[in-house]
């Protein structure tokens, strides 16, 4: 961990804000905005930092050689973006088998700005049952910031403008896909 820090800190000058509760097990963390590859590596050291496994699902094509065996390896899992599956429900029972799984996504579900977010990661916290931990980086003041846990009521008309106020001012990577 003290190279990780070293690096982080010291080489790249980013801080981080806050800390994930150890004792939320499972949980789904949402990480906006997601602007650029460079956010794969800055939750890396966070993850390395904090001392905590942190999972994440992307596309398949990402687990084929040469790199596959590292994004498994790093707590990923391959999704099948094949039209017509519910992958809301399919990730939400992969909650339910694990004894500890916090779920790290994009809500922009691409790396270009969005004016709405995907909802499914609300939907999978929902039907898992578990807490939304908001998490920014802020490219503009190099800081990772990990909010405290969010219950969803169920209601997303409700709760989606408390979440997005996480991220009021953030700059990515990409700031003008902030």
């Amino acid at each position: 961990m003290g190279l990780s820090k070293f690096i982080f800190n010291k080489v790249l000058g980013w801080n981080i804000a806050g800390n994930f509760d150890e004792s939320i097990k499972k949980s789904v963390i949402i990480v906006v905005p997601h602007t650029s590859w460079h956010d794969f590596y800055i939750g890396v050291f966070v993850r390395r930092i904090q001392q905590l496994n942190i999972h994440f699902v992307a596309k398949r094509e990402l687990f084929k050689p040469p790199f596959g065996w590292y994004f498994k390896w790093m707590g990923g899992a391959s999704l099948d973006r094949t039209p017509g599956q519910n992958k809301v429900e399919a990730i939400a029972q992969v909650f339910e088998g694990k004894e500890e799984f916090r779920l790290a996504l994009a809500p922009e579900g691409t790396r270009k700005k969005v004016l709405n977010w995907k909802t499914g990661f609300y939907f999978i916290a929902v039907k898992a049952q578990v807490p939304i931990i908001p998490v920014s980086f802020d490219y503009g003041t190099k800081t990772v910031t990990i909010n405290p846990p969010f219950h969803p009521s169920g209601d997303i008309e409700k709760d989606m403008p408390i979440l997005r106020k996480f991220y009021d001012g953030v700059v990515g990577k990409v700031a003008s896909y902030s």
